[in-house]
């Protein structure tokens, strides 16, 4: 058992280290939430070339993101091999958070292809140094905390700044922006991103200076790192990752539809915008917080992550629901509250299911290679970019709304945008659950392989 004062040094850590979560989803919820609706409503640029820029967003993704975790794997450096990468994009990715509200040419251009180029060119630019930022503070989670016990205080605390981080990517733009549709507001939306921006840059700042470092016993792993193929291909053979990757799409998938329709959906749906807009995500989150720490902390030390995961998916699914039935603001804010309960799970857990994973390659091939698992995870995770844009695109364009047009909204519209939040998330939701049935790392064979790791980790430990 952790003693009190192991609980206190952990908690310490997990404190600093939580620093780098707040940029991180500071960077891409805010992305998640705007970027969509400016292009689409704000800018201008139809439908369809903004699927095309998403879709060719996604497919670099594909090969970016296991290509850079192949190369944090086999970095070498006096500060370790994740922090050399967090120090040389932290800079750029802050600078980009402006720039990505900043097109080429002026609002309303018939210059459609002039904005479309910029647009994806600067989606592309975003992800290379948020990739190179995330990958690379996610992978150092499960080498800094080690035990499960440790994971789950550590990410207890995690949570806790989460917020710090959502309340910036959800509540602020709502507080600058009035109406996240209106053209009338460009000005506003580059105010949010050069305040998003400060806000990642002295984040990442206070976790370089303060943040844990990487263990000595790690340091020499570089040396029996796989090439990119062999990276690939051990991660793909792991059962325990094959089933795990399919319920990961499926909740990927919902995190993305969600907050990219959240401001259609809340405007058209619901009449609100602005910070209505903004109360209803900040509401989904608090309530996750609240949850995270009262329900799915002790009932994952009770029932494990693979039955816990299954059973926060199975209440995510049916709170999201009454989102095809309700019409108005009060009734939203009571769903999305709602929301967050089973959102919180899945967040909660997703972590600490990929950390099993990492540990039973450990168990394997004799090294630990979480940016190559979180490389190749993000790799099969881009792929719900494509199935979210896709979705979006085809049910727009058949209700009629391939250009945006405010003022005509048939009840065609509403049903689509109603379909966007639920239907489609719910079907995404049963497949992840069937795939979570499926899933080995729990019970005895989880035991076993924690085991065996502790085993390898003396002996690694002995060796410095």
């Amino acid at each position: 058992m952790l003693t009190s004062e192991t609980e206190k040094k952990t908690g310490r850590i997990a404190a600093i280290f939580s620093f780098g979560q707040i940029a991180d989803i500071t960077a891409y919820q805010s992305f998640t939430l705007l970027i969509f609706t400016f292009y689409y409503s704000v800018v201008g640029i139809r439908l369809e070339l903004i699927t095309v820029g998403f879709v060719i967003w996604s497919v670099w993704n594909m090969f970016n993101d296991p290509i850079l975790g192949y190369f944090s794997d086999r970095t070498h450096t006096k500060w370790g091999r994740r922090r050399p990468w967090i120090m040389i994009s932290f800079i750029p990715l802050s600078i980009i958070m402006v720039f990505l509200f900043t097109p080429l040419l002026p609002i309303g251009s018939a210059n459609q292809i002039g904005n479309f180029a910029y647009f994806l060119i600067i989606i592309i630019i975003f992800e290379l140094f948020y990739t190179m930022y995330s990958l690379n503070v996610t992978s150092l989670f499960p080498e800094i905390f080690l035990s499960k016990k440790e994971r789950t205080q550590a990410n207890n605390i995690r949570a806790v700044y989460t917020i710090i981080g959502l309340i910036v990517a959800f509540i602020l733009p709502g507080l600058i922006i009035p109406d996240f549709t209106d053209p009338a507001y460009f000005t506003e939306f580059q105010i949010f991103g050069i305040i998003a921006g400060i806000v990642i840059a002295v984040a990442v700042i206070i976790f370089l200076r303060f943040g844990p470092r990487e263990k000595k016993e790690f340091q020499k792993d570089y040396e029996q790192a796989f090439s990119l193929f062999n990276s690939v291909k051990y991660c793909v053979k792991s059962k325990s990752f094959r089933w795990y990757i399919i319920a990961e799409v499926g909740n990927w998938f919902v995190y993305g539809m969600l907050p990219i329709m959240v401001p259609l959906y809340a405007k058209y749906v619901l009449g609100t915008i602005g910070f209505g807009t903004s109360l209803l995500l900040g509401l989904t989150f608090i309530s996750a917080a609240i949850f995270m720490t009262v329900l799915w902390k002790p009932l994952v030390r009770k029932m494990g992550n693979k039955k816990s995961w299954i059973i926060s998916m199975s209440i995510w699914g049916a709170s999201l629901l009454p989102l095809m039935f309700i019409s108005d603001f009060i009734s939203g804010l009571i769903v999305f509250f709602l929301i967050g309960v089973g959102l919180s799970g899945s967040l909660y857990i997703i972590d600490l299911v990929v950390s099993d994973i990492v540990d039973e390659d450990e168990v394997a091939t004799g090294m630990r290679r979480e940016a190559g698992y979180y490389g190749v995870n993000a790799f099969f995770l881009r792929f719900s970019n494509v199935l979210v844009i896709l979705a979006v695109g085809t049910v727009l364009s058949t209700v009629g709304w391939a250009t945006f047009e405010p003022s005509s909204v048939t009840p065609d519209v509403l049903f689509g945008l109603r379909s966007l939040m639920f239907i489609f998330p719910g079907i995404a939701l049963v497949i992840s659950i069937l795939a979570m049935t499926q899933y080995p790392l729990h019970g005895e064979n989880l035991k076993n392989i924690q085991d065996k790791v502790k085993e390898i980790h003396e002996q690694k430990k002995a060796r410095v």
